[in-house]
This record gives C-alpha cells, sequence and structure tokens, in this order.
C-alpha cells in the first residue's frame, strides 16, 4: 500500500499542488467488484482545500488516472455502518449516498479517522459520523471539548500533527544529493548496513574539519577589532569638524527664515487680493441689471408687442439675478442687501403692474365678445374665442415668471380668469341652446308644447357625436296607435322625415360647436397659465373641491407653485368652474330629443359612447372625457327606460274578441325595433348594452304572445302561436342577431310544433265513421286476433266495411275539403301568407290517413277486391281546385 501510495502522490496529486494524507482500496457495494481508491488530500496553497479523490486504474495500462473529486465541505455524514463489530461497509452521503466496501476494517478506519481530523482542523463543520466507534474519535486529545482557534494555521497537537503529516516530500536540491550519494556507493541498495557506516564516517571527518576552521578564524578576529578602534578615533573626529560647521550654518538658517516669512506674507496677500477681485466681479457680473431693463419693467408698453418683447427680457434677466447662488458671506454685505431689495421692489411692481394690465384685458375681452353676440342669435353658431387667445398667449412667458416670483398674484389672475370667462361663456351657450331648441321645435310655440320655457333646459360641452343619436331611430317608426316603443308624448305620424333630418343636422351643428370650444380653452388654459395637461399618474377630483372657483392651490401655503400632479387638477378645475353650465344645458337638450322621438336614445347611446371612448383614451381625466362619461349616465338611464316602457306596453296590451288576432303589435314593433337598432348599432362600442335589451325584449315577446294565445277566443290558440312565431322566426333569420341564436332556434321549434298541433286538430276525422271501424278493427288486432280473421267478426266483416265506404263518395269528401278550407281561410291572417303552407300539410295528412286505410283493408279482407270510392289522385285534384278557387 505504501509503494501505491508513493506512485499515486507522484503521478496524480503532486501535479496538482496537492497532499495525499490517506488511502483506502475500496469496491461499490452489491456490484461486481472494481477496485478503486478513495484518497483524502489537501492542497499545499493556501486557502488548503480538502478534497475526497477517487482513483481508478486505467483499463488501457497500469497508470492510474483520477474520475472524481468531492470537496470535504459537502460531505454530510460519514456511516461506518457498525461500531462494535469489525465491518469493511461504509457510507459516504455528498450529493447523493455513495456505498463501498474497503478491503480491510483497519484501512477503512484508518481512512475514517483521517476524514475526522481534517474536519476539525480545517473545516470546523459539523460532519455527522454514525455507527463509528468513540475510540476511533477520541485520537485527538479531546478535540470536541475544548475550543480550537479558527483560521489557516489552526492545527491539533501532539502526535495527531505527525499522523496527518507522516508523508513529507524531498525538495528538488535533497533529491538531488541522495541521487549523487548513492550512485557513489553502488551497494547502498544491497547492504544498507555498510552504506549507513561509510556515511557515519565522513560525518565525522566533516565535523573535525569544522572544528579546525573555528580555530584558526581567532587570529583574524583579533586583527579586526584593532581595525575597529582606529575607526572610532576617526568618527570622534568627524564629529568635532561637524559641530563646527553646524554652528556656522545656524546663523544662515535664521536668516533664511526671516526671509521665508517675508515671502509668504507677500504671497498671502497677492492671494487675498486676487479673491477679492473674483468676488467683487462675480457680484457685479451677476447682480448688475442694465439700466433698459429696469426702464422696460417700470415704464415698458405692456400692449405693443415690441413692449411685451422688452419686458420680457427684463423680468427673465431679473429673475436671473435675484435667483444668483450667493457664496457663503455675500449676504453680509451691505452693498448685496442693498441691490436684493432693489431688486425685490422692482419685481413687485412690475408683477403689479402686469396684473393690472391682465385684468383689464380680460374685462376688455368680455365687452368685445358681448357686442359680437347679436351676429350670432340667429345662427347655430358659437363666438369664436381665438383671436383674444392669440393676444393673450403673447404674455405666456410673463405669466410663466409671474408664476415662479409672484404666486400670489398669478393665483389671483386665475380667479378673475375664471369670473369674467365664466359669465361670458354662460351667456354665449344659453343664447346658443336657445335658439337650437328653437330650430328643433321649429317655431316658439311648439317650443312651448314642449316644455321649453326661457332658459329651463342647457347642454353640456361633449362631443360632434351626440346629434346623431337624438333623431335617427323615429324614421322608421310605424305609425300604428298601440305602438310599444312611443314613449314620448308624441306619434311618430307627427314627424316626417324632413323633420328628423332638420333635427339630426341642428344637434350635430350644436355639438361640433361645443366641442372644439371645449378643447380650444383647455389648450389655451394650458398654454397661457403654463400648466401641465398630461400626467402619468393623474390625479383624481375630491368631493372637497370647490366649484366656485377655488382651485387645488388653496391646499397649499399661499404664494407657493403647486406640484405638478396638481396642475393637472387645476386645468380640470378652471374648466368646470368656466363651463359649468354645460353638462345640464346639454341633460336638459338629451331630454328635449327624447320627447320629440323616444328612438333618439338608441342614436345617443352609441354616439355617446364612442365620444367618451375617445376621450377617455386621449385623458380620461379631462373636463371633456368627466363631463361626456356624466351625460352617457343620462343617456343609457334613458335607453333602459324605452326597454322598460316596451316590456311593460307588451303586458298591457289587449286584443279584440270579435276580429282575428294575426301579427301582434308588440311582435311587429319589435321588427322594426330590432331593424333599426341594429342599422344604428353596427361596429358600435356598447353593443352590449343592446344585446342585454334584446335578451330582455325577446324574453317579454316569448312570453305575451303565448299570453294573448291563451286569452284569445276567436282565433285558435295554435294559430296565434304559429303566426307570431313565425314571424319573429323570420325576423331574427333575416338580421342574424348573434346573441339571439338560441331565441331563435326556439321560435322555430314552437313555429313548427304549433303548426303541427293546428294541422291535426283542424283536419281530424274527415270519414269519421270509417275511422271508427277501423279503429275497432285495430283494437281486435291488439286484442290478439288475427289480421287475416277480422273479417270474420259480425261487427267487422265485408257487408259492414262496404256499408261505411258508400257513406263517404268523392263528392262528399270534396265538400268536406271546400268547408275545411275556408274554416282555415279564416283563423289565418294575410300578413304571414301561411295558407298555402298550412293547407298542404293538411292534404299530406289527409292522404297519410287514406294510405292507412287502405293498408288496413288490404291486410284485414285480402281478395275482397273492396276500395275506397276515390283515390289519391281525387284528394290531389280536390285540394288544388279548393285552392284555386279561394
Amino acid at each position: 500500500m505504501t509503494a501505491i501510495k508513493h506512485a499515486l502522490q507522484r503521478d496524480i496529486f503532486t501535479p496538482n499542488d496537492e497532499r495525499l494524507l490517506s488511502i483506502v482500496n475500496v469496491c461499490k457495494a452489491g456490484k461486481k467488484k472494481k477496485n478503486c481508491f478513495l484518497c483524502a488530500t489537501v492542497t499545499t496553497e493556501r486557502p488548503v482545500q480538502v478534497k475526497v479523490v477517487k482513483v481508478k486504474k486505467s483499463d488501457k495500462g497500469d497508470f492510474y488516472k483520477r474520475q472524481i473529486a468531492w470537496a470535504l465541505r459537502d460531505l454530510a455524514v460519514v456511516d461506518a455502518k457498525d461500531a462494535i463489530k469489525e465491518n469493511p461497509e461504509f457510507d459516504l452521503h455528498f450529493e447523493k449516498i455513495y456505498k463501498w466496501v474497503a478491503s480491510s476494517t483497519a484501512e477503512k478506519n484508518a481512512f475514517i479517522s483521517c476524514i475526522w481530523k481534517l474536519n476539525q482542523r480545517y473545516l470546523r463543520k459539523k460532519i455527522d459520523f454514525v455507527n463509528v466507534s468513540s475510540q476511533l474519535l477520541e485520537e485527538l486529545p479531546k478535540v470536541a471539548e475544548e475550543s480550537v482557534p479558527s483560521g489557516e494555521n489552526q492545527s491539533v497537537t501532539g502526535g495527531d500533527e505527525e499522523s496527518v503529516d507522516e508523508y513529507q516530500e524531498l525538495n528538488a536540491r535533497e533529491e538531488q544529493d541522495i541521487e549523487i550519494m548513492m550512485e557513489g556507493c553502488e551497494y547502498a541498495i544491497s547492504n544498507a548496513e555498510a552504506f549507513a557506516e561509510k556515511l557515519s564516517r565522513e560525518l565525522q571527518v566533516l565535523d573535525g574539519a569544522n572544528i579546525q576552521s573555528i580555530m584558526a578564524s581567532e587570529k583574524q578576529v583579533n586583527i579586526l577589532m584593532k581595525l575597529l578602534d582606529e575607526a572610532l578615533k576617526e568618527v570622534d573626529q568627524i564629529e568635532l569638524k561637524l559641530s563646527s560647521y553646524e554652528e556656522m550654518l545656524q546663523s544662515v538658517k535664521e536668516q533664511m527664515d526671516q526671509i521665508s516669512e517675508s515671502n509668504h506674507l507677500i504671497h498671502l496677500s497677492n492671494t487675498n487680493n486676487v479673491k477679492l477681485l473674483s468676488e467683487i466681479e462675480f457680484l457685479v457680473n451677476h447682480m448688475d441689471l442694465a439700466k433698459g431693463h429696469v426702464k422696460a419693467l417700470q415704464e415698458g408698453d405692456l400692449a405693443s408687442s415690441r413692449g411685451i418683447e422688452a419686458c420680457t427680457n427684463a423680468a427673465d434677466a431679473l429673475l436671473q439675478c435675484m435667483n444668483v447662488a450667493l457664496r457663503p458671506g455675500h449676504d453680509m454685505l451691505l452693498a448685496v442687501r442693498q441691490q436684493q431689495q432693489r431688486f425685490g421692489d422692482l419685481r413687485e411692481y412690475f408683477a403689479r403692474r402686469l396684473a393690472n394690465h391682465l385684468n383689464n384685458v380680460f374685462v376688455q375681452q368680455g365687452h368685445d365678445q358681448s357686442s359680437t353676440l347679436a351676429q350670432h342669435s340667429a345662427e347655430l353658431t358659437l363666438p369664436n374665442h381665438h383671436p383674444f387667445h392669440r393676444d393673450l398667449l403673447r404674455y405666456a412667458k410673463l405669466m410663466e415668471w409671474l408664476k415662479s416670483t409672484d404666486y400670489g398674484k398669478y393665483e389671483g389672475l386665475t380667479k378673475n380668469y375664471m369670473d369674467y370667462l365664466s359669465r361670458l361663456y354662460e351667456r354665449e351657450i344659453k343664447d346658443f341652446f336657445e335658439v337650437a331648441k328653437i330650430k328643433m321645435t321649429g317655431t316658439t310655440k311648439e317650443s312651448k308644447k314642449f316644455g321649453l320655457h326661457g332658459s329651463s333646459g342647457k347642454l353640456t360641452g361633449s362631443t360632434s357625436s351626440l346629434n346623431k343619436l337624438s333623431v335617427q331611430s323615429s324614421g322608421n317608426r310605424r305609425s300604428q296607435s298601440s305602438s310599444l316603443l312611443d314613449m314620448g308624448n308624441m306619434s311618430a305620424s307627427d314627424l316626417d322625415v324632413a323633420d328628423r333630418t332638420k333635427f339630426d343636422k341642428i344637434f350635430e351643428q350644436v355639438l361640433s360647436e361645443l366641442e372644439p370650444l371645449c378643447l380650444a380653452e383647455q389648450d389655451f388654459i394650458s398654454k397661457f397659465f403654463k400648466l401641465q395637461q398630461h400626467q402619468s399618474m393623474p390625479g383624481t377630483m375630491t368631493e372637497a373641491e370647490d366649484l366656485d372657483g377655488v382651485t387645488p392651490s388653496r391646499q397649499h401655503n399661499p404664494g407657493t407653485p403647486l406640484p405638478v400632479s396638481s396642475e393637472r387638477d387645476m386645468i380640470r378645475q378652471m374648466m368646470i368652474k368656466i363651463f359649468r353650465c354645460i353638462e345640464p344645458d346639454l341633460n336638459s337638450l338629451i331630454a328635449l330629443g327624447d320627447k320629440i322621438d323616444s328612438f333618439n336614445s338608441l342614436y345617443m347611446l352609441v354616439k355617446m359612447s364612442h365620444h367618451v371612448w375617445t376621450a377617455e383614451n386621449v385623458d380620461p381625466a379631462s373636463f371633456l372625457s368627466t363631463t361626456l362619461g356624466n351625460v352617457l349616465v343620462t343617456v343609457k338611464r334613458n335607453f333602459d327606460k324605452c326597454i322598460s316602457n316596451q316590456i311593460r306596453q307588451m303586458e298591457e296590451v289587449k286584443i279584440s274578441k270579435k276580429s282575428k288576432v294575426g301579427i301582434l303589435p308588440f311582435v311587429a314593433e319589435f321588427e322594426e325595433f330590432a331593424g333599426l337598432a341594429e342599422s344604428i348599432f353596427k361596429n358600435a362600442e356598447r353593443r352590449g348594452d343592446l344585446d342585454k335589451a334584446y335578451t330582455k325584449l325577446i324574453r317579454g315577446v316569448f312570453v305575451n304572445v303565448e299570453k294573448v294565445a291563451h286569452e284569445s277566443q276567436k282565433t285558435p290558440r295554435d294559430v296565434v302561436m304559429m303566426e307570431n312565431f313565425h314571424h319573429i322566426f323570420a325576423t331574427l333569420s333575416r338580421l342574424k342577431i348573434s346573441c339571439l341564436e338560441a331565441e331563435k332556434k326556439e321560435a322555430k321549434l314552437k313555429y313548427t310544433d304549433h303548426l303541427q298541433s293546428y294541422v291535426i286538430y283542424s283536419l281530424g276525422q274527415p270519414l269519421e265513421k270509417l275511422n271508427h271501424f277501423f279503429e275497432g278493427v285495430e283494437a281486435r288486432v291488439a286484442q290478439g286476433i288475427r289480421e287475416e280473421e277480422v273479417s270474420y267478426q259480425l261487427a267487422f266483416n265485408k257487408q259492414e266495411l262496404r256499408k261505411v265506404i258508400k257513406e263517404y263518395p268523392g263528392k262528399e269528401v270534396k265538400k268536406g275539403l271546400d268547408n275545411l278550407y275556408k274554416k282555415v281561410d279564416k283563423h289565418l291572417c294575410e300578413e304571414e301568407n301561411l295558407l298555402q303552407v298550412v293547407w298542404h300539410l293538411m292534404q299530406d295528412e289527409f292522404i297519410r290517413q287514406y294510405k292507412h286505410f287502405e293498408g288496413l283493408i288490404a291486410r284485414c279482407y285480402p281478395g275482397s277486391g273492396i276500395t275506397m270510392e276515390f283515390t289519391i289522385q281525387d284528394i290531389l285534384d280536390y285540394c288544388s281546385s279548393i285552392a284555386q278557387s279561394h
């Protein structure tokens, strides 16, 4: 084993800078025995790394190769299997469990002991040693009880160190010397005792030579001591000369110190002068306002473009002078404090002059716009505020300056602007809506007919889409007096196509005027008052925010600019204040449109939904988006009310007891509603609202058709159900409404069932006595009598059959069919054109009964030659002749 250990150290571990400390010959448990070696190694370089290496003999030769290595820190458990009995098996728990069988128990114990010592010395890691003898682990002196210092130099004591380091490799020089010595003694290997004796003799010779060398060097030592004494005397003389030189240089040093001090003071004075000049230049360059700027701020013309530009430049220069970053100590200079005071007074004066001028401009704008209202009184247009916005935008930079320097005056200007403009827009929008209402209703008298008195109805600012909502639906209304969809106070006959077209155009014009007005004003407010419209985290309105002009700045200290997140809220609050009349006016106009024609709610829902969606995509928290959203709620309520009224009127419908029912009014009007709704809601965003309404309406139609059918006295129930469900099925098939596919199938099923039921019920038994006869025949067969023996029954013999057949000649059959046709014709209505369908089914049913009778005759009376007095062709001719005659 020692030779193998030496070979492994030389061939495998030395090239990798590792030392082999322990080795065990093992094979895997339970398998075909293939021997290998487990080696415990440490690296020769620090930090020391401890490994367990598996080495295997190569299949191609006698050399060994390194197969796999595990770090000792990854070892969790060492299981020796049995702590009492000798057992060569043991397990090592790394990432998985490796089971080994050692060649001997002694090798296994030595290897486990080495692992335990390496763990104690280098890792101090808790490795579980299971089933290991305590004697094996007690070879180290009480390691488990004493605290051993940690670190790379940590070691165990006594013989344990020798056992760990039992092998120490020779260095290159030692190895070379041993080889030379052994070459000189060829018998060193064969005769070790002679070789050791020779080495001993040579060692004694070397010791004698060393002693003689030491004795010969005594004379040389005496000579060296004399030389040292002479050197000391020379050193004393040199020290005396150096002392005299030092005294002479002392006076020179004092003079040089005085010169150096003088030069330092001169340099310090120059440095101070340069710094003082730099500070003065800094103050002069940054805190000096040109006379031209001062004059512009005090006397500049704020009405002309050139004057505004000069004032803007002067204001920027003043702001730069006031915001200059002073260095420490500057604020203690009297001149600096005086200049700052002068700048503050100049800023206050110009801010006051600018605020007064802009207030006058706001007032003048109100007077100028009021004078133009008369020009628009007869036209459905709103005055254009673009010239006013254009003139005011020249002051935008000055407003930004005022916002950053005197927020109190900036806030006052904002409030004054809202006060003046809200009154101006209120007058303009009020007159605008009055004209719109008059044009919608035709005349002032008609306006009073709809309850329009003065300024009772007002619109809200929104988009240009709502007008299409109001009128188009009325174009397809029926003029029936019992119409379910007539929810207003007017019938559809009161409006013609020209009126609806005019209503549509007026509504379109109203909204096309309001939308750009709101957008232009909001854009102007953002630019003029320097407020940001768009923000990634938009603020939300709270109930505490006041609509009478209290802006979000009230939440902050006066004179302190708003944070960016609140500027967006300020724009919305300003728009609410300025256009506070739009939402109620628009709700009033929507109510008027609903009063004129209840179908307007369909158009308004579609268009309003589209424009709310568009506005929310641009800015979900803007004034326009919020206002349209509020109005959309009103429109949705009107739409829901329309559907509820239709269902209620279905439930209240009454039918005449003297005339046939035909197609019920609410069925015809559902067809009209569905057709119109499909054209309106094509590609609409709120298709889901219509689908919900369809579901409610169709359920109401189904329930009330069945209710009317049960109550009908003149028309049979099956006819009412058949005709109306046929009409519903035809409507749904034509319109292809996806959400009503199930109802379409249900309508078809109900139509088919009641059609079959009516045919069977109406046809009944046209050959009644013949039916009774053959029912008796079938009863005898059911009792067990054979079919060919039925003719021997007294009541059902051939004579009785011939007697019954003679009672139904062809003439009587045709007469019965003619009466049946007239009866069906009275029951069915002309709108659905189902008479021929029903008659054809009755013909088929009659022929089926005829074939059934012939079959019974052939089976029960074979060879009798008995036949009916009319044929199937006669039946077809009778039915065709009757249908043509009517």
